[in-house]
């Protein structure tokens, strides 16, 4: 029996990519289950579509040679204002592969998917789509809000918006994730701070107090992700501390990675602390049955979630090409190695799938 072949889907210059030691490891992985892993870009695939040109680690540099059409398709092409990443949009409507994953959309269109699922609604702050009116109205409710691009990771682009008695204090990451910061008295100026600000289309989200340390952000990143069988399983969690003073608890913009259990257990006791986690877990299922009810067949879904100076658990975000680098932070090496085979062995199982219909139909035809 051949080997399976899975294709990474991302973007690439040349021979740079956008994930590359994340890729070596994902490579090796999928190597190690019995399968032909490579890395490719929307141009890499012959006009036919049965060949692609793939890229394997090759010492420190990659190496290019020529594969059979993949049976699945990882995609990690990640979003970029670029035109590249307007012809992905394109390839992924044309190509006809088998993937493992769909796209999801943005973060408004996302908030409206699950929010008409009523059993998300405990989980989920208030949230509008920016415009002056509808922040004027968001501010006469809540005296802190986030405004989010709706596209872009990393904590990039991302505003704290507090009201005090002084007025509006803004701190946030710019595209570099550079700190700014701005105190400013009045409705009318704040609202050409934010139009200078923004360079595409926001949502405002409901603040959360989630100061669990002083001065700090906190939240937690979930990790749920399909198994070898197909099925959802939760391969770990984290807490991140945010730096003094940042917007976000991002690891990126220099937050550091807690193990979950001790941290909640700090701070909430020890039954408080397992009834939050539960919490959490029942949310991720939650999300990637309500996610996959709309957009289709996901692979896994890195989650953003706030606990609250109460203990309350709050969806902040979605990510479907999350990064697992809180398990190296969190020194959990086992459980980093499971967060980067188990998307191979979901993809494997998808071959094994394929592989059993083919055999179905052919005996049907008999």
């Amino acid at each position: 029996m051949k080997r399976p072949v899975i294709g990474i889907l991302t973007w690439r210059e040349g021979k740079r990519f956008a994930e590359p030691a994340y890729f070596r490891r994902l490579i090796r992985a999928g190597q190690a289950l019995g399968g032909t892993v490579f890395l490719f870009s929307p141009q890499d695939v012959s006009p036919s579509g049965r060949q692609v040109r793939g890229f394997v680690p090759d010492g420190r540099s990659w190496r290019a040679r020529m594969f059979p059409r993949p049976d699945v398709v990882i995609d990690r092409y990640r979003y970029t204002p670029t035109a590249a990443f307007r012809q992905y949009v394109a390839f992924r409507r044309t190509n006809g592969f088998q993937y493992a994953n769909n796209r999801l959309a943005n973060k408004w269109n996302v908030h409206k998917v699950l929010w008409r699922d009523a059993r998300m609604h405990r989980w989920l702050p208030e949230a509008m789509l920016y415009s002056h009116a509808h922040l004027r109205s968001m501010l006469a409710r809540h005296s802190l809000l986030y405004l989010k691009p709706l596209n872009g990771t990393g904590g990039r682009g991302i505003v704290r918006l507090e009201k005090t008695a002084e007025g509006y204090r803004l701190l946030g990451r710019n595209k570099d994730r550079t700190k700014v910061s701005a105190l400013i008295r009045r409705i009318p100026a704040l609202l050409r701070w934010i139009d200078r600000w923004k360079s595409e289309k926001m949502i405002i989200q409901q603040g959360l107090r989630l100061d669990l340390v002083p001065k700090r952000s906190v939240d937690m990143r979930l990790l749920i992700q399909k198994d070898g069988n197909g099925c959802w399983s939760i391969t770990g969690a984290g807490m991140r501390v945010g730096g003094e003073r940042s917007a976000t608890a991002n690891l990126h913009g220099g937050g550091k990675a807690v193990p979950a259990q001790a941290f909640l257990r700090a701070r909430f006791g020890e039954q408080r602390a397992r009834e939050i986690i539960r919490d959490c877990e029942q949310l991720a299922y939650q999300t990637a049955e309500t996610i996959e009810q709309h957009f289709g067949r996901m692979i896994e879904l890195g989650l953003d979630i706030g606990i609250d100076v109460d203990g309350r658990a709050w969806l902040i975000e979605v990510n479907p090409k999350p990064g697992r680098e809180i398990f190296r932070e969190l020194g959990t090496p086992q459980v980093y190695r499971e967060a980067i085979r188990k998307p191979i062995q979901y993809a494997l199982h998808l071959v094994r799938q394929q592989s059993g219909g083919e055999r179905q139909a052919a005996r049907a035809a008999l």
